[in-house]
């Protein structure tokens, strides 16, 4: 870490406890979550992780985390004896073995598996190892007991399961830092002091008997609220004032935008990518399955969506990459119907897709996570060729004149929020975390070049930002960061690759940014830090 010498930094002075955890009182409470093929573990990568503090054993098992409602060969991990913590399948032999730690004390426990070799981490110590090939099939979770004797006794905070990625593999510092969701988590839970009930991966957590939050921590602290973290060597030379950037060094590393799909003049499965911070021309990142156009995208901080579209007939298919990379797609799961001229927007944790052909559909999918869409709620119209933005907590729709809105963490229906100056169609729309802003469309008989924006945490109607420098239709997408929102591709009286962006939080006219690889229009974008994650 860095050193700045100054007299004081405003935030936090000292690290500050920040995160919860669940107590089991020993007797007939536990929480639990219904079978996903999330935790279809198979015979994948995965990674357990959680902090337990135990006030004392019982004779039937102080089950600790146990991953089963009872299902033979379901992921198991718990206390068996009075000696014995263990992995093991449910009905079957153990897998690996550690001895039971200390009570009255917080412990982190972690067990992984990697290219077949399962690891038991105790405080970041490797216990236990060994080959494990073990098929763990699809299953609930139960978290503090086994639903009959065995209940855990003591707290348990910041459980973490990721499929698909074993991320110990030797000795290490436990986390000193609250969890957070990462690359394939699937579920991340105890760990909020007001709710037993919290869940960051959108998952429903059932609470039952006696659980209940706590304050009681392992002591996981964030020692910043906001402001910059400084990592590695840092130099400061300066006789004046300054205010450092926000966010880590890896956070402002990051600012990379897809463009996929689309026409170009026929079908094309080519994505391209920018670096959202500069200026300069799209390079080629891979491909998607198939060509397609009239797609949608959307996309976490690690993940790049993209769902639908038409390749004659329309599709289902949901696809990914990993923005941070290049490479080609891989399959992530399936919409609930098919259908094209559909509209994405995404937090750092769901993604969900909206109307097309014709229909007020709403489909969501946890990012983290594969797997098939799932039914959010419906639209407040139908419509097709709309387009979507949002922030931490809401999503943002824009259908004809129509502005709609969804909160991230629930399910329902669409709520109205305003409309638009304009009715267009075919227009593109992006945000960082306050304010959105949508672009173009087609009116007939009209192109237009005019730029609207919404407050993302109001209501009301959209107000006047700016021109194009075209008026374009039928783009490829928008894609921002926290700064710039970039507006690419599309129709005027002929296809287009010009890029060009404007500076969310300002008011103005777009300005040159570069050109996409090829003539594109009707495309799909999305980027790793846009407002529903910045």
């Amino acid at each position: 870490m860095g050193i700045l010498r100054t007299d004081k930094i405003s935030g936090l002075e000292t690290p500050t406890p920040v995160t919860g955890s669940v107590e089991f009182d020993g007797n007939g409470d536990w929480i639990s979550v219904a079978e996903s093929e999330d935790f279809n573990f198979g015979t994948g990568d995965f990674t357990v992780e959680f902090w337990i503090y135990w006030d004392g054993f019982n004779t039937g098992g102080t089950r600790g985390v146990q991953l089963t409602s009872a299902v033979t060969n379901g992921i198991w991990i718990g206390q068996v004896n009075t000696t014995d913590y263990v992995l093991r399948s449910y009905g079957n032999a153990n897998h690996l073995t550690v001895s039971l730690p200390p009570l009255n004390e917080w412990h982190h426990i972690a067990v992984t598996r990697k290219d077949s070799t399962a690891r038991f981490f105790v405080n970041g110590k490797l216990g236990a190892s060994g080959s494990v090939t073990h098929n763990f099939v699809k299953h609930a979770i139960t978290i503090g007991s086994d639903e009959s004797s065995g209940h855990t006794n003591g707290y348990i905070s910041n459980v973490r399961m990721l499929k698909g990625t074993g991320l110990y593999t030797s000795d290490f510092t436990p986390p000193t830092h609250a969890l957070e969701v990462i690359g394939d988590t699937v579920l991340l839970c105890c760990n909020n002091p007001d709710s037993a009930g919290a869940e960051a991966t959108g998952k429903t957590i059932t609470v039952n008997g006696d659980a209940a939050a706590s304050t009681v921590s392992p002591g996981l602290t964030r020692d910043f609220t906001s402001g910059t973290e400084f990592s590695g060597v840092t130099v400061f030379d300066t006789q004046g004032y300054f205010v450092p950037p926000s966010g880590t060094t890896e956070q402002r590393g990051r600012g990379r935008g897809l463009f996929g799909g689309g026409l170009a003049p026929g079908r094309t499965n080519s994505i391209d990518y920018i670096q959202i911070q500069t200026q300069g021309n799209a390079q080629d990142f891979g491909d998607l399955a198939s060509t397609r156009e009239k797609l949608a995208g959307a996309a976490g901080a690690i993940k790049g969506l993209f769902a639908g579209g038409d390749i004659s007939p329309t599709t289902n298919a949901i696809e990914f990459v990993t923005i941070s990379t290049t490479g080609n797609v891989t399959d992530f799961g399936d919409l609930t119907d098919s259908r094209d001229d559909i509209a994405g927007a995404a937090n750092h944790t769901r993604a969900a897709f909206f109307g097309g052909d014709n229909t007020n559909i709403i489909d969501f999918v946890t990012i983290a996570s594969l797997g098939n869409a799932q039914d959010f709620g419906d639209l407040t119209v139908t419509g097709n060729s709309g387009c979507g933005c949002g922030s931490p907590t809401r999503g943002i729709i824009f259908i004809g004149s129509t502005v709609q809105y969804i909160t991230w963490a629930t399910t329902g229906n669409a709520t109205d929020f305003g409309d638009t100056a304009i009715t267009n169609t075919s227009r593109m729309a992006t945000s960082d975390s306050t304010r959105g802003i949508i672009a173009g469309g087609y009116s007939s008989p009209a192109i237009s070049n005019v730029i609207e924006y919404v407050t993302i945490a109001t209501l009301g109607n959209a107000q006047d930002f700016g021109d194009m420098v075209d008026g374009i239709y039928e783009p490829c997408g928008a894609s921002s960061n926290s700064i710039r929102g970039v507006l690419a591709g599309g129709e005027t009286s002929v296809t287009v690759n010009t890029i060009t962006y404007v500076t969310i939080q300002s008011t103005g006219n777009a300005k040159d940014f570069g050109d996409l690889t090829k003539l594109r229009k009707i495309g799909a974008a999305c980027s790793d830090s846009h407002g529903g994650i910045s």
